[in-house]
């Protein structure tokens, strides 16, 4: 999934959840200023960090790795 897939399903989801951006920063341990970079698109989010965010909107994280 690209970037930018990855943004806009954990900002619809916390949008369908109704639940606000520092709701999910302060559940997360996420900084708020991170939370709201990440869902305008900018920055460069640790795979830790995208982990955090999913793990309070109820999503799961996985990685595919493609092979030759």
């Amino acid at each position: 999934m690209h970037f930018e897939k990855i943004v806009k399903a954990i900002k619809e989801r916390r949008e369908m959840m109704n639940v606000t951006q520092e709701t999910v920063a302060e559940l997360s341990g996420v900084g708020l200023r991170t939370l709201k970079k990440l869902e305008a698109g900018k920055g460069n989010p640790t795979l830790s960090t995208l982990q955090k965010i999913a793990d309070i909107l109820g999503m799961e994280v996985a990685l595919r790795v493609k092979t030759k």
